[in-house]
């Protein structure tokens, strides 16, 4: 397995258990999140990494640097709209300072730093092929 192999697959991997602890955050609290952000977390967020992390898997490096490029800049300008610039019950100022809330905010935080690691490797993987 190739370094850059590893660094994507490393990536998908970190930013679904963020994902994760995000989503049961959102869940438990709860946020609510309406039917579009929900076709677009299911999409973008959650099954375009997976699909990257196949392709790149399968050695299919350039369609896998591609999708993984587009989901994470998707995810990331999702997640900045949503949790840090408009006012709504999904803006991280918005949450109570309780156990729930916090984890909201940190992984509202983790998710922004995963999803620009996860542009920096595909920009860095199609620069250098």
């Amino acid at each position: 397995m190739s370094n850059l192999t590893t660094q994507v697959i490393i990536a998908v991997v970190i930013h679904a258990v963020i994902s994760a602890l995000h989503g049961l955050a959102h869940l438990l609290i709860p946020v609510p999140i309406s039917v579009p952000q929900a076709i677009f977390i299911g999409g973008v967020i959650t099954v375009l990494p997976i699909i990257a992390a196949l392709l790149i898997w399968r050695q299919r490096v350039k369609w896998a640097l591609t999708v993984l490029l587009l989901s994470m800049t998707g995810s990331l300008l999702f997640g900045l709209y949503n949790h840090f610039v408009v006012i709504s019950p999904d803006h991280i100022s918005q949450l109570p300072p309780t156990p729930l809330g916090v984890l909201f905010q940190i992984t509202a935080i983790l998710l922004a730093v995963s999803e620009g690691i996860g542009i920096g490797v595909s920009l860095w993987g199609l620069k250098t092929r």
